[in-house]
């Protein structure tokens, strides 16, 4: 086979994966859980599948941008004996 043919069986294998995926429901004979009391409506399974922010936070330290040698400190004492 020719380099061209397994490139071209390759791509439409590839291509193929593409498919279309079908909508989330819950499994048969199962049910979405139960609305939160405080919620004001039943969440959707996209609404459930999403990552909440407490889950993924974003980086907010404060890197170093000058380094500094440190100061001494004075309680800094190399241990006794």
């Amino acid at each position: 086979m020719s380099r061209l043919a397994i490139l071209a069986m390759a791509g439409l294998a590839l291509l193929a994966g593409c498919g279309k995926r079908p909508v989330l429901r819950p499994a048969d004979g199962k049910v979405l859980p139960a609305k939160a009391q405080s919620a004001a409506t039943q969440p959707g399974v996209g609404e459930l599948l999403a990552v909440p922010i407490q889950a993924k936070p974003s980086r907010d330290d404060e890197l170093v941008t000058k380094s500094a040698p440190l100061q001494p400190d004075r309680f800094d004492l190399p241990p006794p004996g």
